[in-house]
C-alpha cells in the first residue's frame, strides 16, 4: 500500500517539475525583444547554477534546477538563428564578467547533457554561430 502512495507522490512531484519548466520556458520566451533573447533573461536563468559557478560544486546533473534552466535556454535559442546568436553573446558576456569562473560556465551544457550549437569559449565569434539544426 505504501508503494502506491510513493508512486503517486513521485508522479505529482514530476508533474510539478514539468509545470515549473514550462513556466520558465514561457517566461523566457516572453522576455525577448524583437525575437532576440535579452541578456537579463539569460542571467536570471543561469543564476540557478550560481552555486556551481561560484564554488565549482556540486556538479549540475540533468533534472537539477541548474540543468533545467540551461535546457530551457537552449529551447528558446533553438527557435531562430538570431536567438542562438543572442544566447551566445549573453553567455560570452557572463564569461567575460566572471572570468575566474569562466570554465564553470563553459562546462554547463556538457554537465546537462546538451549542446548549445556553439563553443562556450572566449574566442567564439557569436556572429558566426549558425542555427545548430534549426
Amino acid at each position: 500500500m505504501g508503494m502506491g502512495r510513493e508512486k503517486k507522490g513521485v508522479r505529482r512531484v514530476m508533474g510539478i517539475i514539468l509545470m515549473v519548466l514550462i513556466a520558465k520556458i514561457s517566461w523566457g520566451e516572453s522576455r525577448m525583444v524583437g525575437g532576440i533573447i535579452e541578456c537579463s533573461t539569460v542571467t536570471a536563468q543561469v543564476s540557478a547554477c550560481s552555486t556551481f559557478i561560484t564554488y565549482g560544486a556540486p556538479d549540475p546533473i540533468p533534472g537539477s534546477p541548474c540543468c533545467d534552466a540551461v535546457v530551457g535556454l537552449n529551447a528558446i535559442a533553438s527557435v531562430s538563428v538570431d536567438n542562438r546568436r543572442s544566447l551566445c553573446g549573453c553567455l560570452m558576456g557572463l564569461i567575460a564578467t566572471y572570468t575566474p569562473n569562466a570554465t564553470a560556465i563553459s562546462t554547463l551544457p556538457g554537465f546537462c547533457g546538451i549542446s548549445l550549437g556553439f563553443n562556450l569559449d572566449p574566442n567564439t565569434d557569436c556572429n558566426l554561430v549558425d542555427g545548430g539544426g534549426i
